[in-house]
């Protein structure tokens, strides 16, 4: 079975990093060529050791759609795959096109709750005319891919209201992660208790309500200290916030790290305060490793942790129940171990990126064999 991948690019992301995830443990069946459209490519050594043919378009433009759909007609002459698999916005958009017209099947991805209300709220006057302008599009041509894949049901289900799509053609398969590189977490020996997250510096994050629940948590405790791993445009914001509060000597923003995920085990808790998301591939990784997790209840996050089972869980976008819940986390501390250690037991489980390989594997051996 020949498979085309398309992606906007190959920079750090979850999106990026899933598919490298995913089709690092594809069978030998499955011959893979990677297609991406703009030249960022973070990721290119990660896909190079892969056995897949990478194909890049190099395209300047943000929105050159006639060479991008050009240039993918004739990857697709030339590759002949049976199936493509695309992921992302604009590289949906080139793909579902170049697909019509050449009359290859096309297989749909949802990796994100793009039409989320808390994510249209950011939008204001052109910016919200763009984002309308993107919705319309993606709703016009939403006909062509043959059926979907979504990491989340939640995601599934609110794309498909938003782009008029049948729920029973939206298939769901989870982010995965090889629990075999994830050794158990150990609470480490420290004066201090460390909080930590990883997620780009956005908004969307949940960071203005973490820092100020941090702020009230850190005059409670003295010992209480927040490292932020991630990049983003929200960064002068966050220092403005940190600055004014003065917590400067009390949260680091580390900034971009590889491998990130490693920094859990020199911490002692990892808090997910997003407020809008798709199946988080940070939160599974956390799970992994058994760090106690302080999550917020969006539907997403749900549909990996429970509430005082395998994490606690905040109110979004409260920024005093996330500071009940970190102080809980403290105080109770011995008991939220405990919880870690049953995230760890069932995310090795449901999670593990062999089985959810497989899981995607056999759903596209399904639609290629389909008329």
């Amino acid at each position: 079975m020949k498979l085309l991948f398309t992606i906007d690019s190959l920079q750090q992301g979850g999106a990026e990093q899933s598919i490298a995830h995913i089709i690092k443990h594809f069978s030998k069946n499955a011959s893979i060529t990677i297609l991406y459209f703009y030249p960022k490519a973070d990721l290119l050594s990660t896909y190079q050791a892969l056995d897949c043919n990478i194909i890049s378009l190099n395209l300047q433009g943000k929105y050159d759609w006639t060479k991008a759909i050009k240039g993918m007609i004739n990857v697709i002459n030339e590759v002949k795959p049976n199936l493509v698999i695309t992921s992302l916005y604009r590289s949906n958009i080139i793909s579902r096109v170049a697909c019509k017209l050449t009359n290859t099947k096309l297989i749909g991805t949802f990796v994100d709750d793009s039409y989320n209300p808390e994510r249209r709220k950011t939008f204001k006057g052109i910016g919200l005319l763009k984002y309308q302008y993107t919705w319309l599009l993606d709703r016009l041509t939403s006909f062509i891919p043959y059926a979907w894949i979504s990491n989340s049901q939640c995601i599934g289900e609110n794309n498909a209201k938003k782009l008029g799509l049948s729920p029973k053609n939206i298939h769901v398969v989870y982010r995965g992660r090889n629990s075999e590189n994830f050794k158990k977490w150990i609470a480490p020996s420290t004066n201090n208790f460390e909080f930590v997250t990883i997620g780009r510096l956005y908004e969307k994050k949940g960071y203005p309500e973490l820092i100020q629940a941090f702020s009230k948590l850190s005059k409670l405790h003295d010992n209480v200290r927040l490292t932020i791993y991630g990049e983003g445009s929200y960064r002068p914001e966050i220092e403005k916030q940190i600055q004014s509060l003065h917590l400067n000597e009390k949260i680091v923003l580390a900034g971009n790290v590889p491998g990130a995920w490693l920094k859990l085990y020199d911490s002692n808790c990892f808090v997910f305060p997003s407020r809008f998301e798709g199946f988080s591939g940070a939160l599974v990784e956390a799970m992994m490793t058994g760090i106690p997790i302080i999550s917020s209840d969006i539907p997403m996050n749900l549909e990996a942790v429970e509430h005082q089972k395998t994490a606690l869980v905040h109110q979004l976008k409260n920024a005093d129940d996330l500071f009940e819940k970190m102080n809980e986390m403290i105080k109770q501390y011995p008991s939220m171990i405990e919880m870690g250690e049953r995230a760890r037991d069932i995310s090795t489980q449901k999670f593990d990126i062999k089985n959810i390989a497989h899981q995607y594997e056999s759903l596209l051996y399904t639609f290629a064999n389909k008329k």
